[in-house]
């Protein structure tokens, strides 16, 4: 599935289409009419040891979909035949590559995250020490006057005039 889709999103056109391809690659089915192809993932199939062959129920009902084939329509089995691609897949290997993709990404994510917060925190920092007193009277200011020779008033006085 293309990323961003789930099976709940999957279009009914592409659901009709893979359900006609079902009925015309089944024995039975390609023989039958009105028949109702069940999708479900795999991960809601439920398989107890008492079930016999080929049985399966599901966990939850409400993630099966059901759709109705009423007869066999041709051009739709022809046109997914000219674009069939036969390949070996390694499943396992592209799962860990899909893994690996998607934590690269859940990791820039973070990343990118971490980065905006450490950013707004520096902000609200410098907002709050503009608002602050506390740097009001600066401490390096007052041990500069300190360290100075004191004048008397007079001396004061007449460096004023």
């Amino acid at each position: 599935m293309p990323d961003g889709m789930t099976f709940e999103t999957i279009p009914e056109a592409l659901l009709t289409d893979c359900a006609q391809l079902v009925k015309a690659n089944s024995i039975e089915g390609n023989k039958k009419d009105n028949l109702t192809v069940i999708f479900t993932p795999a991960d809601n199939l439920k398989k107890t040891g008492d079930m016999a062959v080929g049985q399966v129920s599901f966990h939850n009902d409400k993630r099966v979909k059901r759709v109705h084939v009423s007869k066999r329509e041709n051009p739709i089995v022809n046109r997914l035949n000219k674009t069939k691609v036969e390949r070996v897949v390694d499943h396992e290997q592209e799962k860990i590559d899909r893994l690996k993709a998607e934590h690269a990404l859940r990791r820039q994510a973070a990343a990118e995250k971490k980065k905006a917060d450490l950013e707004l925190a520096r902000q609200r920092e410098a907002e709050k020490a503009a608002r602050s007193y506390d740097s009001l009277f600066n401490v390096e200011e007052d041990e500069d006057e300190a360290s100075k020779p004191h004048k008397s008033v007079k001396e004061l006085e007449e460096d004023f005039m």
